[in-house]
């Protein structure tokens, strides 16, 4: 069994650490907020991201960044992606010698419009930042702690990497394949949040299954035209870390950046929303840099376009959405 640390403890955090310890590894787990980190210790449940699920005894909470990922085999990044450069430069210095990053976070970062690999690349050293792998797909958090089975994908440009991370993190009930595609595995986890505020907004507004449906459709075209502009495979966006994640992103309840979504179609003020989640929507941070990234590349992304009206210039929703169907006409694979 791995020696693995979980390096921030939301929702999803919490739920890979309960995943791996129940498989038997032994997991440490970093909580930024050290009172919370005593009371997980002590109840042995995280009462503000995931209540309800029970931590095997396998698993060690700590607020120390140091203690948790000294001498681990594999250590997997899932904070927010906006403070994903200040943690990592932290727990740098401790990680061993020949430990794995796995990264489980997704989104862009503002300001730079670094992907998570670039940002690996500029802090880490170089055969670090190459061996490291990077983990998406489509699986939300209260199900993989319940146990229930999932599929996720694993890229890294060292396939040693992501074989090695594929061996010791698939169970009877959490599948791992791997990939080689880093920029699209990334690229997909990152875009499809945006899409997914996109759709809940359509449904928020009660627009219909249709509507969904062609906004998922033609957000994965989107998505795939911006990771193509990057060096991605277009094909990659057709598997887990693509369609995969935008289908689950976007129909599914429990996925937060959904629910933004629909109150934003319900008439609710962006910051309203956010004032009332304890947990990080990515895909509201995540739409500002894609307009940004969409333009400097020169691609056509016009869900993203809308969705940065809406979020960031208090655009309407229903104009917004209306305006997004009554573009020029073209054809479809154009």
């Amino acid at each position: 069994m791995a020696r693995i640390a979980v390096v921030g403890a939301g929702s999803f955090g919490t739920s890979l650490a309960i995943l791996f310890g129940a498989a038997g590894h032994d997991v440490t787990l970093w909580c930024y907020e050290s009172d919370l980190a005593e009371r997980m210790s002590t109840s042995r449940q995280n009462d503000i991201y995931l209540p309800g699920f029970d931590l095997p005894a396998a698993v060690t909470v700590t607020s120390d960044l140091a203690a948790a990922v000294s001498e681990r085999e594999l250590v997997l990044g899932v904070t927010p992606s906006h403070a994903l450069r200040q943690v990592l430069t932290r727990a740098a210095p401790h990680l061993a010698p020949d430990a794995i990053l796995v990264n489980c976070s997704k989104g862009l970062e503002e300001g730079t419009l670094a992907r998570i690999d670039q940002i690996y690349a500029d802090l880490l050293p170089e055969p670090v930042a190459a061996r490291a792998a990077y983990l998406s797909g489509p699986t939300f958090a209260k199900e993989l702690a319940a146990g229930l089975p999932a599929a996720i994908v694993v890229a890294s440009r060292e396939s040693a990497s992501a074989d090695r991370v594929q061996a010791e993190l698939s169970s009877e009930r959490f599948r791992v394949y791997t990939a080689d595609d880093v920029i699209g595995v990334l690229t997909g986890g990152a875009l499809k949040n945006v899409v997914a505020i996109a759709a809940g907004t359509s449904d928020g507004l009660g627009f219909g299954l249709n509507a969904r449906a062609a906004l998922i459709t033609r957000g994965l075209a989107e998505i795939t035209r911006l990771g193509v502009a990057m060096g991605a495979d277009a094909m990659t966006f057709a598997g887990l870390s693509g369609m995969g994640d935008l289908v689950l992103t976007c129909s599914g309840d429990l996925s937060r950046n959904r629910q933004v979504g629909l109150k934003l179609g319900q008439g609710q003020k962006l910051d309203d929303i956010i004032a009332d989640m304890r947990m990080v929507a990515e895909g509201v941070k995540t739409a500002r840099v894609a307009h940004e990234l969409a333009g400097k590349l020169g691609v056509r992304a016009p869900i993203t376009q809308f969705m940065f009206e809406v979020l960031y210039q208090d655009r309407p929703a229903r104009d917004a959405i209306a305006q997004l169907m009554g573009r020029s006409l073209k054809p479809e694979r154009a």
